[in-house]
């Protein structure tokens, strides 16, 4: 079985794959669409990148398809038929974006919400009848709470990223939305990594899975070439406007720790001359949008990215991706530098490691399993940071303790709250 005519898959949604030109697919959806496509629940398994997202749509729309063909119907209102949840607005885009694509030519009603836009309009849709629904999870309890969402005529549920998903805290909105669905349904968890939680919460939402996984957990592409450049904390800046005097570096995604951070190291480059903006949790939805489009359509060389901002960037044509600051989770490196060497391309990921960042470094080629490769060609090579592999621990983090007087004033609005 080598192209998508053997999957078995209804013809307008063949029609619809052969528009976008795609005639081989990709492992992960070799060994996901036949059991998703026959009601199976799944457990899947993999990295951005690797096709995924139709992976899990084609059958959710196959099975739509197989009930009404191009003429699904009118769906119900407040009631749609396949639930998808996403951890960011950014995803939750792109695999609403995949979805029209994917049904174009089966009469498809969707709808995408989440978070930072107006909730009324999404309403007013919702309330029309919607066959798909993809959501954050924040956004769509707002909706259920608000009474304007019924979940018990969901057929086909699917959590994607769920390990992202619980990184940014929503187990127990995911764990609600769970309950409200209908419990005669077919599951879908898809994740890049599979930590205890993700285990527990698989074990908990599926039903005698089929398991596909198309890489070991945290191994990182195969194409992307690593280097990590010791420097200062203090010429950090300076080596990155040496770096991007580089013009072989034509679309650089570049990461830091923090929003600030990434604000930043925004401003800097620009600056610098270097087209350049930044994309995180504080900007407004429009905003984001915008600098997306801007990277896209490579008016903007260089977008600066905090982590979980970049979960579902998926822009062809990364030459580059920067750790101006390392994560001090290596799966957020993983991920990190998975946003290059997509679909066949290759790519190169660029890490900047001061004293501080030592045992992150230390951590994150262990989770790998390699070294990544010093490169000591450039101005501000720092031998003393990378001669000194720091302390055998990283050091605990330390909780800072709540002042007596933050305390006083933290318990009179309680009150008004409970009152």
């Amino acid at each position: 079985m080598t192209d998508f005519s053997g999957l078995n898959l209804a013809q307008p949604i063949l029609r619809a794959i052969a528009d976008e030109g795609y005639t081989t697919p990709t492992p992960i959806q070799l060994k996901s669409i036949p059991p998703l496509c026959e009601g199976r629940d799944l457990l899947g398994v993999a990295q951005t990148g690797t096709g995924k997202t139709a992976a899990f749509a084609l059958p959710a729309l196959h099975r739509l398809a197989e009930d009404g063909g191009k003429n699904l119907g009118k769906p119900q209102s407040l009631k749609p038929r396949v639930l998808i949840l996403a951890p960011t607005r950014e995803l939750a885009g792109q695999i609403g974006d995949s979805l029209r694509s994917y049904g174009r030519h089966m009469r498809l009603r969707l709808a995408v919400v989440f978070g930072g836009t107006p909730i009324r309009p999404q309403i007013r849709t919702i309330t029309q009848g919607v066959h798909v629904l993809v959501a954050t999870p924040g956004r769509l309890l707002d909706l259920m709470n608000r009474g304007q969402l019924r979940l018990d005529g969901v057929e086909t549920f699917i959590l994607d990223e769920a390990d992202r998903m619980l990184d940014m805290g929503f187990i127990h909105d995911v764990k609600k939305i769970s309950a409200a669905v209908s419990a005669n349904r077919q599951t879908v968890l898809f994740s890049a990594t599979m930590p205890k939680s993700v285990a527990g919460l698989a074990g908990n939402l599926l039903n005698d899975p089929v398991r596909v996984e198309v890489a070991p957990t945290a191994t990182t592409a195969e194409k992307v070439e690593q280097r990590v450049l010791f420097v200062q904390k203090s010429k950090k800046r300076a080596l990155l406007d040496e770096l991007l005097n580089d013009k072989s570096i034509k679309r650089v995604l570049i990461f830091t720790r923090t929003k600030h951070g990434a604000d930043r190291v925004a401003r800097n480059l620009h600056d610098s001359g270097v087209r350049s903006d930044a994309i995180h949790g504080n900007k407004a939805q429009n905003a984001r949008q915008k600098a997306l489009r801007g990277f896209r359509s490579g008016n903007i060389r260089a977008l600066v990215a905090t982590d979980i901002a970049a979960r579902g960037i998926d822009v062809e044509g990364v030459t580059h991706v920067i750790n101006f600051e390392l994560p001090n989770d290596p799966e957020s490196y993983v991920h990190r530098i998975g946003r290059t060497a997509r679909a066949g391309a290759d790519g190169i990921a660029i890490s900047f490691c001061d004293r501080d960042e030592r045992a992150y470094l230390r951590d994150i080629e262990k989770t790998i399993r390699q070294n990544v490769p010093v490169f000591e060609d450039h101005s501000f090579h720092a031998a003393e940071i990378a001669n000194d592999p720091g302390p055998a621990k990283r050091p605990q983090q330390q909780r800072r303790k709540k002042r007596p007087n933050q305390q006083r004033r933290k318990n009179p609005q309680r009150s008004r709250r409970a009152a």
